[in-house]
């Protein structure tokens, strides 16, 4: 027995030192990722409360808002922007040794960029930008190798750039705009370099080093190189006639200037992804892959129709192997030769990269050619909710409202957290996708965005989806973050129903608007015939109720009354639901019902069962 009890010992000592020894654990048992958080929290002012549900006595992070996690639970992701943070950068951000993106722009933090940052090897997009940093950007941030995405603009930083950042050979942006930093600048190997508004660099903004680029061009140290080269050829010819110095020198030159010409055509012809580059060759654009159109072309068999995941107006979405066994869903988008640049794909691609959320679809990688535009997505191998809802086994209660949750946090983060912000404009059951735990993740957040810049002059044209278009997005073709909010609250109908917007209306042969529909099965309180007879009678009739309630608060006829999707999320959770429910009733009922006299017509025309309306205005189907 003492044998038994000293083997159980050492075995839970062994497990104890291995997890200390990953970092997991501090001395005390503590989490250490969770120690660092409640250490940065600590310094931090949060005057929304965006931070609450971080609690020190917790397991693991990885439940925490604004926390993202890898599959293995560690902590590669802390994102705040825009939440009027103040208060200062604790140091103990160092210890978060997994982090890869640290997003805090457009907060009020202030004090000195901690040198533990330098810690973070492993950290590739850091944006500090917005806030009131001040003190020297420490030298320990030239440590970081993997860093790609460096900006610290529009802060009030001094002293000298640290030269060492020149050593970062994968820096593909760095803004340093807008502080009070001073001579010398390093000649960083950026792409994007932007010192602008420096008063000591850059006095009247026209100088060559405040923005732009600081690489020297290929031919510069070719043609050095050249003529030194010629310099000891001719010292050692000192016998050589003049006339056959002059002629080399003349070759030479020559040379080195169809060198310079040659390099800039090329450089000038070179795509951002070419369809004839290498098939081992490899760039990347932040954390992105560039893939080349042959490599797409092999995972989808040549794009095979066995192959197609679903078709939309954007694109048709491809299901893909690539050559190391990952798979993944390649989006093949529509009118990819159309104007728009090049540039500008380039720009806005890097931009929806950068909203990094557990409950948003991330981007893999991309391949652009001069006639295609790929997007390149992980595989979510149980499909959209759309199809879900359909096939077998059942989703269960738990896991509907589970859906409905992460895809309002989803929304919440484009909406509200996301720098720059980014309306939807399709909020569906088919483009909330669920990963191997059926956890929600937002998908197809940035297509409309992508396609904008090559329809340009269509500037009114109306995306979405019959039965999830707001009344005045439809009308107008104006939308807004509430826009979102009433496909929201459709997909919470959805989600109760188990059909589509178009469905579950003629599920019980109504031919009238569904909102209309839904109010008069709430008011003559048989609620039960809204829910998905698959789920017989396995649901909570309480929170069946608080559903619907939600559901109706977030598809009222006008944008104003409608919730934002902080208050949404709040409301899942189970805070704030009686008051905005009292708050939406207490309203001049009078009022309402004259600015909503053509509500229902409005909304009953697009539940017409009409093949030539739905070809008309779904721009944008099931991806």
């Amino acid at each position: 027995m003492k044998r038994k009890i000293e083997a159980v010992f050492w075995f839970l000592t062994f497990f104890w030192l291995c997890c200390a020894s990953n970092g997991l654990l501090s001395p005390k048992g503590v989490n250490f990722e969770v120690q660092a958080l409640m250490g940065i929290k600590a310094f931090l002012v949060d005057p929304h409360g965006v931070l609450d549900n971080w609690d020190g006595d917790a397991v693991d992070p990885c439940s925490w808002t604004m926390v993202t996690c890898s599959a293995e639970s560690l902590v590669i992701g802390l994102g705040t922007p825009s939440q009027k943070l103040s208060g200062i950068l604790s140091p103990s951000i160092g210890n978060l040794t997994n982090l890869q993106i640290i997003l805090l722009q457009n907060n009020n933090i202030s004090g000195v960029i901690p040198v533990d940052l330098g810690r973070l090897r492993k950290l590739h997009t850091l944006d500090l930008s917005d806030n009131h940093f001040s003190g020297e950007i420490p030298y320990s941030l030239s440590h970081l190798k993997s860093l790609q995405y460096m900006r610290l603009n529009n802060n009030t930083l001094s002293g000298e750039i640290p030269g060492s950042l020149a050593n970062m050979t994968r820096l593909t942006v760095v803004d340093l705009s807008f502080n009070n930093l001073s001579a010398p600048v390093p000649r960083f190997p950026s792409k994007k370099f932007n010192i602008l508004g420096n008063p000591l660099i850059c006095p009247t903004g026209t100088e060559p080093e405040c923005y732009g680029t600081t690489l020297m061009p290929m031919s510069m140290p070719l043609n050095k190189t050249r003529t030194a080269a010629y310099s000891n050829r001719s010292k050692s010819h000192k016998l050589s006639i003049a006339i056959g110095s002059s002629v080399g020198c003349i070759l030479v030159f020559i040379f080195a200037v169809g060198l310079l010409l040659w390099w800039r055509q090329r450089h000038n012809q070179r795509t951002f992804s070419d369809e004839k580059e290498r098939h081992h060759e490899e760039a990347c654009l932040g954390n992105l892959k560039k893939f080349s159109f042959r490599e797409l072309q092999i995972a989808t068999n040549n794009f095979s129709s066995k192959n197609i995941l679903g078709k939309g107006g954007f694109g048709h979405v491809y299901k893909g192997c690539l050559q190391d066994g990952t798979l993944v869903a390649v989006k093949r988008l529509n009118d990819g030769s159309t104007a728009g640049g090049e540039r500008q794909f380039q720009t806005e691609v890097e931009m929806i990269s950068l909203a990094v959320h557990r409950n948003l679809l991330g981007l893999y990688g991309f391949c652009m050619t001069s006639t295609e535009k790929l997007l390149v997505y992980p595989f979510m191998s149980n499909g959209s909710v759309a199809s879900r809802l359909k096939a077998k086994p059942v989703l269960n209660w738990d896991v509907r409202k589970r859906i409905a949750l992460g895809a309002a946090r989803g929304l919440l983060y484009l909406h509200e957290q996301c720098d720059p912000k980014i309306i939807h404009r399709d909020v569906k059951a088919a483009n909330i996708l669920l990963d191997d735990y059926y956890e929600a993740v937002v998908g197809d957040f940035g297509l409309a965005k992508l396609m904008n810049h090559q329809d340009s002059h269509v500037t009114t044209a109306v995306r979405g989806t019959v039965g999830h278009i707001a009344p005045e997005y439809l009308s107008t073709g104006q939308s807004s973050e509430k826009t979102d909010v009433f496909g929201f609250g459709i997909l919470l109908l959805e989600l109760i129903t188990g059909h589509g917007a178009l469905e579950f209306g003629k599920a019980a042969n109504q031919k009238g608007a569904i909102l209309d529909w839904v109010k008069k099965i709430y008011q003559e309180k048989k609620l039960d015939v809204l829910v998905d007879k698959d789920l017989k009678n396995n649901y909570d009739t309480v929170e069946l109720e608080e559903l619907v309630k939600v559901a109706f608060l977030c598809t009222q006829y006008l944008p104003g009354l409608r919730p934002k999707m902080s208050e949404v999320v709040r409301m899942l959770e189970g805070d704030g639901l009686v008051e905005k429910w009292e708050t939406s009733h207490n309203i001049d009922s009078t009022k309402c019902r004259t600015q909503e006299l053509s509500s229902s017509e409005r909304f009953s025309d697009l539940t017409n069962d009409s093949l030539v309306i739905v070809q008309a205005i779904e721009l944008s189907g099931p991806r």
